[in-house]
């Protein structure tokens, strides 16, 4: 397993407890990620920026997973699927170096792992429909190695 899927795999233990629990984002940065990635300052910055990015796009991903899940009321869904999309969303959004295509299969694995039989599937169908909408709204902005010739819509200027 990569350094990475393992950090991925700790925020999303970190958005659950801040979810569930309701502490404080520096209280759930204390005692989830610094002890787990603390002596790798590269490893702690990744973990600590998915983690607060993860927060900060709450509202919208819930908008987003709401405009494409059909007859389905948001609350209904497992929340460890919503808070792997809602992980997704903050890596599409917030990291420009990481493709879409490696943020989508990451969520597909974590989803498969730590949630439901049928996860995988849902959070890849509903990951590739929010994917579509940021692009057609032009608010990808991708940047770096693996992504020559991947066609990326530039962000509109007025944003």
């Amino acid at each position: 397993m990569s350094k990475r899927r393992q950090v991925r795999e700790r925020v999303l233990q970190a958005l659950y407890a801040e979810q569930v629990s309701g502490d404080e984002p520096e209280h759930i940065i204390a005692t989830l990620l610094r002890p787990t990635f603390g002596d790798e300052p590269a490893y702690f910055r990744f973990a600590e920026k998915l983690f607060l990015r993860g927060l900060d796009v709450r509202d919208e991903t819930d908008v987003l997973t709401k405009r494409h899940v059909e007859n389905w009321e948001l609350e209904r869904l497992a929340l460890t699927d919503r808070l792997v999309i809602r992980m997704a969303v903050a890596e599409l959004l917030y990291f420009e170096d990481i493709p879409p295509k490696v943020t989508l299969n990451e969520a597909l694995e974590i989803a498969k792992a730590f949630s439901t039989d049928k996860s995988g599937s849902f959070v890849n169908g509903m990951l590739d429909a929010i994917l579509h909408q940021l692009r057609d709204e032009g608010r990808l902005a991708k940047s770096g190695r693996g992504l020559v010739g991947m066609p990326v819509t530039p962000p509109s200027s007025d944003s």
